[in-house]
């Protein structure tokens, strides 16, 4: 199975891929989406488009995008949801399902910690991905977005074969 992960964001749009076998990830690709454009509009068609290609490229099964950290400038924190809005709609379209993901549950699946600096998670994803060369730390956190939907799928697989054995052993 492939998961793309997706770090939203207006100017720099971080995505990963990686391939998911058991209980191996192994790294497929990752990059930077960055926009184009004079208005905002052209801004986020640079994006859609951008990201569409990705996913035409790299064929995910499954996808994730961290959830907006919001801070005090409510400008940008409205437009950087627009730009997760793209993150959010281009694997939708491909029928893909999302995963969403508060960026403390990222970092705490990666790193062990919910408040680890962006030096750390891009030091445990090359630990977790060996020979992995990052485009850039966008990149890196989309990887360890995709990391982090990976072990939710793992767990959740675990957890639904569990109760299928147990429904199974009661009858």
């Amino acid at each position: 199975m492939r998961v793309l992960g997706v770090d939203p964001g207006l100017r720099n749009m971080g995505w990963g891929v990686i391939s998911v076998e058991g209980s191996r990830i192994s790294h497929v690709a990752n990059g930077i989406c960055h926009s184009t454009g004079a208005t905002l509009a052209e801004r986020l068609l640079s994006l859609h488009d951008q990201l569409s290609q990705v996913l035409a490229l790299w064929l995910p099964d499954a996808a994730a995008v961290e959830e907006t950290f919001v801070n005090k400038d409510a400008t940008g924190t409205l437009k950087l949801g627009q730009a997760r809005a793209i993150a959010l709609l281009v694997p939708a379209q491909a029928g893909l399902a999302v995963g969403e993901y508060a960026p403390n549950a990222v970092k705490k699946a990666v790193v062990g910690v919910g408040h680890a600096q962006k030096e750390q998670v891009a030091h445990m994803v090359r630990l977790h991905l060996p020979g992995v060369s990052l485009a850039g730390p966008d990149a890196a956190d989309a990887l360890a977005i995709a990391i982090c939907h990976a072990h939710h799928l793992q767990s959740a697989g675990h957890l639904q074969r569990a109760l299928s054995r147990a429904g199974a052993g009661a009858a």
